[in-house]
C-alpha cells in the first residue's frame, strides 16, 4: 500500500512561516511533500536536517525553476516533480500556501481529482487582466497592454489620475498612480520587457479585504478586514494596517454580497480566497484583485487572535474534502506596519512591559502568537522587526520594503484604536545615515 501524502506548494519561506499546516499534516500521519522554487534549494535542504526547525517534518521537496513575474514559467517543473510522487504516494490533498504556485497547484488537483478552487479560479486569480475579463461588473474601467503594444500605447482614452499594474506580480510590487500621459509613459517603460500591464481608472474609497473559506462552492466563512495603505501620501499602495473584523458601519453586507457573487462567477470550488475591495463614495464595490491562497502579512494570526482558533486546520480539512467550519470573531485585532525614516536600520526599541522586539529578518520565522481569552484587556501581542541590523531602509514601494510591525487585540474597536496610539508612541525605529561612498577605503 502506498503511503498517504499531502502536497504543499509555494515559497519555502511562506510555508515555514505557516507551521500550523506542517503540524496539522504531521499530526494526521500524512507524508508532507513540498514544491517550491529552486532558489530555496540550499536553505530548504539545510533546514530539513535541523530537528528544531518546522521543515524537519517534510518528507521530500521538489524544486522548480521559474520567474514569478512570468506567466506559466513554473508549471512544467511542478508537473515534472509531482509525477514521480504520484507513482509512490497516495496523494490525499494539495494546497498552495503562497502566491507563487497557485496556478500549477490547480492543475495538480484537477488531474488528481482533489478538492481545489478549480481551474478557472486558480488561473484567473493569478492574473489581474483575467480578473477584469471574467468579472466586468466588479471592475474599474481598464485597458490591457500586452508587452508588444506598450511602445505604441496611446493615453488618449485614459482618465487621470490612473493606476498602472503589472498583471502577474504580487505584494503591491510595481503598482503606481500616474497623473498625466508623461508619467504613464515613464511607468510603462519601467516594467520588464515581457510583462503585461493594466492601466486602470483610479478608484477612490476605503479599501477592504474579504477572507473566505469555500467548500464545494459554498461559503462556510467570510469576514471583512479593513485596510490602510500608503496611498494617501504617495503614489504607491503598500499596506500599512489590517483590522479584523471591519468595524465601519454600512459596508459589510454590500461587500460580502459582492464577494459571494464574485466567487460564483469564478466557479470557486474549495479553498480559501483573499479578495481586495474598494467602496467608493456612492457605495459601489470594486474588486482590486483576488487570490486563491492563504492571506499574506499577519492576517492568519489576526483571525486567530480575533476568533480564538487558528484557520489553518480548517483549510486542511477543506483540501482533504472533510466538513469544515470556522467561528465568527469575538475580539478585534489589528496589525500595523510602521513607516520609517530612510537610512540604515540601527535598532528598534519598545517601551512596553514584557515586550521586546523579535528580530525575524527577511528570511526568519515569526514567533507563534497564541490568542488570549475573549475578556482579556487590550493587549500588545508582538513587535516584529522584518529586516536585519544594518539593512538599508528606503521608500515603501512594495510590501518587501516594510521594516517593523506590531500585532494587537482588544474587546472593542475604541479600545483597539487607543491601544494602537499607545504602541505607536512606545516603538522607536532608529536609523543611521549610510556611510559615504569610499569611506572605508
Amino acid at each position: 500500500m502506498k503511503p498517504r501524502a499531502f502536497v504543499l506548494t509555494g515559497s519555502f519561506l511562506v510555508i515555514c512561516r505557516a507551521p500550523l499546516y506542517l503540524r496539522e499534516l504531521s499530526r494526521r500521519g500524512l507524508r508532507i511533500l513540498v514544491v517550491t522554487p529552486a532558489s530555496w534549494r540550499e536553505q530548504a535542504l539545510a533546514q530539513m536536517r535541523d530537528p528544531s526547525h518546522p521543515a524537519s517534518v517534510i518528507e521530500e521537496i521538489a524544486f522548480t525553476d521559474g520567474d514569478v513575474n512570468t506567466d506559466n514559467s513554473f508549471t512544467a517543473g511542478v508537473i515534472s516533480g509531482v509525477r514521480a510522487w504520484r507513482d509512490r504516494y497516495d496523494i490525499a490533498g494539495v494546497y498552495a500556501v503562497g502566491e507563487t504556485l497557485v496556478e500549477p497547484t490547480g492543475l495538480l488537483a484537477d488531474a488528481l481529482g482533489l478538492p481545489s478552487p478549480g481551474l478557472r479560479a486558480t488561473r484567473a486569480c493569478r492574473s489581474k487582466y483575467l480578473q477584469r475579463w471574467y468579472l466586468p461588473e466588479f471592475s474599474p474601467a481598464s485597458v490591457v497592454v500586452p508587452p508588444a503594444a506598450r511602445a505604441t500605447f496611446s493615453a488618449a482614452g485614459v482618465s487621470f489620475p490612473a493606476v498602472v499594474k503589472p498583471a502577474s506580480r504580487h505584494s503591491s510590487s510595481g503598482v503606481e498612480t500616474v497623473r498625466d500621459p508623461a508619467e504613464l509613459r515613464a511607468q510603462l517603460d519601467a516594467y520588464l520587457p515581457h510583462e503585461t500591464v493594466l492601466v486602470e481608472e483610479k478608484v477612490t474609497g476605503q479599501e477592504f479585504s474579504v477572507e473566505s473559506l469555500v467548500q464545494d462552492g459554498r461559503v462556510v466563512f467570510a469576514s471583512v478586514t479593513r485596510k490602510e495603505t500608503t496611498e494617501s501620501g504617495t503614489r504607491t499602495f503598500v499596506e500599512l494596517s489590517h483590522s479584523v473584523p471591519n468595524e465601519l458601519d454600512g459596508v459589510n453586507e454590500v461587500i460580502l454580497d459582492a464577494n459571494r457573487r464574485m466567487l460564483e462567477r469564478l466557479a470557486f470550488g474549495s479553498g480559501i480566497a483573499h479578495a481586495e475591495w474598494r467602496v467608493d463614495g456612492a457605495g459601489r464595490t470594486y474588486l482590486m484583485e483576488v487570490a486563491a491562497r492563504t492571506p499574506g502579512d499577519g492576517l492568519s494570526i489576526l483571525y486567530s487572535l480575533a476568533t480564538g482558533v487558528p484557520m489553518e486546520p480548517e483549510i486542511i480539512r477543506i483540501a482533504l474534502g472533510e466538513p469544515a467550519a470556522y467561528p465568527a470573531p469575538r475580539r478585534y485585532a489589528r496589525q500595523v506596519y510602521l513607516e520609517h525614516e530612510p537610512g540604515l536600520l540601527g535598532d528598534v526599541t519598545v517601551d512596553w512591559p514584557g515586550i521586546s522586539p523579535a528580530w525575524v529578518g527577511e528570511g526568519g520565522l515569526w514567533p507563534e502568537i497564541e490568542p488570549g481569552a475573549p475578556d482579556d484587556p487590550p493587549t500588545l501581542r508582538a513587535v516584529l522587526v522584518l529586516k536585519d541590523r544594518g539593512a538599508e531602509l528606503g521608500p515603501l514601494r512594495s510590501s518587501d520594503d516594510r521594516a517593523v510591525t506590531f500585532l494587537i487585540d482588544a474587546p472593542t474597536p475604541a479600545e483597539l484604536d487607543e491601544l494602537e496610539m499607545r504602541v505607536r508612541h512606545a516603538v522607536r525605529i532608529h536609523t543611521l545615515a549610510p556611510e559615504p561612498a569610499g569611506a572605508r577605503m
